[in-house]
């Protein structure tokens, strides 16, 4: 069991729930560096299984902001696809690797900002198309299920639109609470969380709240042209970092 006894231990996993925080205050991607922070502490099974209470408690800061600011279409499309990948991610628990769906999902990340940055010289509006979101939205829900990197999927399918910012946020926002809440069951079920581990995301709900109300400020502040320079800078970096941390573990040595 994790405990925040040390010095070094409590100031990662308060700098995990800080970056969880901010994600749900409406800066996308950066709560994907909680589990990895918390990986040089736990297991990152353990990390994701601690961090999703403090996931689903920021949620409801989320929510509570992002209320009026969302995309029902894309919500329509995204959610039940998201639900179904989280089936798929439960179905296949026992076998999947880890390191090898990171890979992939960093790659699909690289790819994607460049080709935003050299490959897409127009950068017209896309519309949010179905089959695309079913795709998307099921990727995201599984990648989600397996180490809460949900973000990159979302963003691929969502930045092309160029929705207004907020919309953009709260529709990240309102999507990954359901996610997050439909992965109790199977959290539980396969022994990610226990009542111990529940225990210490206690201690660290209040850093994740305050991050929340950070994030919203930020998030309300930043010119749009910026914020969507931000979002694809941060999905670049966390995808490398995917590919490289990831990749090199799946290396024989």
């Amino acid at each position: 069991m994790l405990t925040l006894t040390d010095p070094l231990t409590l100031a990662l996993a308060c700098a995990a729930a800080f970056a969880v925080g901010l994600s749900k205050g409406g800066l996308p991607v950066i709560g994907m560096m909680a589990v990895p922070v918390m990986s040089f502490v736990m297991g990152p099974l353990e990390a994701a299984g601690l961090l999703l209470p403090i996931y689903i408690v920021t949620d409801m800061f989320g929510l509570y902001f992002y209320r009026k600011e969302y995309s029902p279409r894309n919500l329509a499309i995204l959610v039940p696809s998201a639900v179904a990948g989280i089936g798929i991610g439960w179905a296949f628990a026992s076998v999947l690797s880890q390191d090898a769906v990171a890979v992939v999902v960093g790659m699909v990340g690289l790819l994607f900002c460049l080709w935003r940055w050299f490959g897409s010289p127009s950068q017209e509006r896309q519309p949010a198309r179905i089959i695309p979101g079913i795709f998307w939205g099921g990727l995201s829900g599984f990648t989600s299920f397996v180490s809460h990197s949900g973000g990159p999927p979302y963003q691929i399918y969502t930045v092309p639109q160029r929705l207004p910012k907020l919309v953009f946020a709260g529709t990240n926002t309102i999507l990954f609470a359901i996610v997050n809440a439909v992965k109790l069951v199977p959290y539980v079920a396969l022994g990610q969380m226990s009542l111990a581990t529940v225990k210490t995301s206690l201690v660290l709900m209040p850093v994740g709240a305050l991050a929340t109300f950070v994030g919203v400020r930020l998030t309300r502040i930043l010119p749009e042209k910026l914020f969507y320079a931000f979002v694809q800078t941060a999905l670049f970096l966390v995808s490398l970092k995917l590919v490289w941390e990831s990749g090199w573990r799946l290396i024989p040595h």
